[in-house]
């Protein structure tokens, strides 16, 4: 066994032992973090982050763009657990105007083939892959009761905005086509991510309103909404808290170069209009530099009049999605997720039909 494969056992081991141990060790390890709004970080997730910064290249803005793509799908694997077992998992090529991209289809019972989740994974645009929300779509289609679709959509530096949009578009269009072929209803397409995943929903939803066929549900899990300024929560978690101020302008540098960060496509909290769009669950986390500008977003879906659901989770820092291998605060919010795609999506109605 090499060093590597040395560092990420004991990785796993350390991790997997410090998620089940009690508040009070994880608090020993972490110490005890209050947020402006008086919220206490969540134990095991201060106990993480210090095992997190203990790791050698923690900082990946430092790296290149590939380097920081391999740490990253490392990073998921240390905590998103062992993958739960699906009935059905395929890769599928979606055709777009700029070559095949690859996706990744989801079923984790037969009978859940009638409702679907096309998912967005987040990394800023420039990090993030199929392989990095294995576990995390898993997660939603064993929990949510859906078929999901992860889609690999392009991204920066070598394909900056809007790249990863015109991807979200064709993915969409593409998973509309297949309704007949996959035993799902076209016009019950849900559109989710998290971070820039969540910003791809976002705009996704708005680019496709007025479409004859739309998203039926958009689930944005601390999305990137407003790139154009930063909010008190972006400045008092710049730094210290798993997503940087740092990480955020390498993330941003990367994709949108000299575009415009007021365009909408890239903000979508600056659209001018946002009814008719379709229902929304925004979440975020109180520990989160984004928490701000997604819930800025929430109110202004309910202003629209766009039913929206908004849910902080109070003790939880950026990235919670992909933490469902370990402890519990991360799982039990991502499960929280899933009730909102079933009840946004009618998931199970189907099968529950009289006969």
């Amino acid at each position: 066994m090499d060093a590597k494969a040395v560092e990420s056992a004991v990785a796993r081991a350390v991790v997997k032992v410090f998620g089940r141990a009690p508040d009070r060790v994880q608090s020993l390890v972490g110490g005890r973090r209050v947020n402006r709004a008086g919220a206490v970080l969540e134990p095991e997730v201060a106990a993480a982050l210090r095992l997190l910064d203990a790791l050698p290249e923690s900082d990946y803005t430092q790296l290149t763009a590939e380097a920081a793509r391999r740490r990253v799908d490392e990073e998921a694997a240390l905590f998103g657990g062992r993958p739960l077992p699906m009935a059905l998992v395929e890769d599928v090529e979606i055709p777009t105007f700029a070559g095949p991209i690859t996706g990744r289809r989801y079923l984790a019972h037969r009978d859940d083939a009638d409702r679907l989740l096309v998912y967005f994974h987040g990394g800023g645009f420039v990090v993030g892959s199929l392989d990095s929300h294995d576990t995390v779509c898993r997660f939603l289609a064993e929990h949510a009761g859906v078929s999901v679709l992860a889609v690999d959509y392009r991204l920066a530096p070598e394909h900056p905005f809007p790249a990863a949009l015109d991807d979200a578009r064709a993915a969409f269009m593409f998973a509309a086509s297949k309704a007949a072929a996959w035993g799902h209803d076209a016009h019950r397409i849900g559109v989710g991510g998290d971070s820039a995943g969540g910003n791809v929903s976002a705009v996704l939803c708005q680019d496709l309103a007025k479409a004859q066929v739309h998203p039926a549900f958009q689930l944005l899990l601390y999305p990137v909404t407003d790139t154009s300024r930063q909010s008190a929560s972006y400045r008092e978690f710049a730094d210290g808290f798993y997503l940087t101020e740092k990480q955020m302008d390498w993330y941003t540098e990367r994709y949108l170069g000299d575009a415009d960060r007021t365009d909408p496509r890239v903000s979508p909290l600056l659209a001018e209009d946002l009814t008719g769009l379709p229902p929304a669950y925004v979440a975020t986390a109180g520990f989160d530099p984004l928490r701000d500008e997604g819930e800025a977003y929430a109110r202004r879906l309910a202003e629209a009049g766009v039913p929206v659901a908004l849910r902080r989770h109070d003790s939880l820092i950026h990235a919670f999605v992909s933490t469902t291998g370990v402890g519990r605060s991360g799982r039990e919010a991502v499960l929280e997720a899933c009730g909102a795609i079933r009840m946004g999506l009618g998931a199970g109605l189907r099968r529950h039909a009289p006969r």
